[in-house]
């Protein structure tokens, strides 16, 4: 399997990010939407009337925000300052210790994922690691999913997706895959230290492999997840992937052992480093190239093609397609932080933005 992996990469040009193709002067379709002078952020999200949402990373301990709503151009904290407060000392279950990932619902509210570990490499706190819905209509958490029982003090609880009572969740640092039931609140680990759920490289950006701000190489495992239009299958992959596939059937069964589980794991796409990806109505995927500065898409035969590249698209993290067919596309410049610059002095290069392009596309909410 690994042998065929490799040679997949190396027949689409992908096994060397640093012989990414030059990026072109830019492109004309990427219209900046939101800067900021001083904030780094990792993803955007956006309500059906119009809120916009993003997830912080803090570059100095105890300061700034985890969570903010964009109102006229700045970041607010949401859903109150008290959530956006915490610092060493304070209870982490009923604050944001480390947000890293947030979206719509279906429901409509705002679900963020909190790592509840203060820092990257980090244990995670005693009642931590969370996933917070937040009714929009009143701006006030609604409930609290604790996910602790399902980590590790490895554990880097990183993303999140829906499907039906399902919430998936892939864990960055003890690689493996959580099952949520919503409506149980039950947590299951699967393809836990599977193959598919481990990084195989180590992480890379604009040509550069990245090391953490002890100097240590590092490795982003089971990261990225989309699940398809019809609830069928899931999409998955660790930050440097490739993209892997298994019917969303067989991480529901929760009488099917991981043994079992582990043989319908596929082989999806040939994907290099990425930083975030959004799934469209049609099936297609969106995935950033962070080595080639890129936006892919790949077909549900995971075939792939680019949809832009630009030198302006440092890093896009976590994306968003919005009602009327727009791709928010958010530059994070992570790997100029210094969690992942080798704990040198910050290289980000403001304003840091969020690009918005026209696609066409329809937004999957599952």
């Amino acid at each position: 399997m690994r042998a065929s992996i490799l040679a997949l990469l190396l027949a689409a040009g992908l096994a060397a990010p640093g012989r990414a193709a030059e990026a072109p002067a830019g492109s004309d379709a990427l219209k900046p939407m939101i800067q900021s002078d001083n904030l780094v952020f990792n993803g955007i999200t956006r309500s059906q009337d119009g809120r916009l949402f993003s997830p912080f990373q803090r570059q100095s301990p105890d300061t700034g925000i985890e969570l903010g709503e964009w109102r006229d151009g700045k970041a607010v904290p949401f859903p109150d300052a008290g959530w956006n407060a915490w610092k060493q000392g304070d209870d982490p279950a009923k604050a944001f210790v480390a947000v890293n990932a947030i979206r719509i619902g279906p429901d409509g509210d705002l679900w963020v994922v909190d790592k509840g570990a203060p820092g990257m490499g980090a244990a995670p706190l005693p009642g931590g690691p969370k996933l917070v819905q937040i009714d929009l209509a009143r701006n006030a958490v609604r409930k609290v999913y604790p996910l602790q029982a399902a980590t590790t003090d490895k554990s880097f609880i990183d993303d999140f997706r829906f499907n039906g009572r399902s919430v998936y969740l892939t864990d960055a640092g003890q690689p493996g895959l959580i099952v949520l039931d919503l409506e149980t609140g039950t947590l299951r680990r699967v393809l836990d230290g599977h193959w598919s759920t481990i990084a195989q490289r180590p992480l890379t950006g604009q040509g550069r492999v990245l090391r953490d701000d002890k100097g240590k190489l590092l490795f982003i495992h089971a990261d990225q997840l989309e699940v398809s239009p019809d609830g069928k299958t899931f999409y998955y992959q660790a930050c440097t992937g490739p993209l892997y596939s298994i019917e969303t059937r067989y991480l529901d069964d929760d009488a099917l052992s991981d043994a079992e589980r582990a043989t319908h794991v596929k082989l999806h796409a040939a994907t290099v480093a990425t930083g975030g990806t959004a799934i469209d109505a049609a099936g297609t995927i969106y995935a950033s190239d962070t080595d080639g500065l890129r936006i892919l898409k790949i077909a549900p035969d995971g075939t792939m093609s680019t949809l832009v590249q630009d030198p302006r698209l440092v890093w896009v993290d976590a994306m968003w397609i919005d009602e009327q067919g727009g791709l928010w596309i958010p530059a994070a410049q992570m790997n100029r932080t210094p969690t992942m610059n080798g704990g040198e002095a910050s290289a980000v290069k403001f304003p840091t933005t969020i690009y918005r392009m026209q696609i066409d596309a329809k937004p999957l909410r599952n």
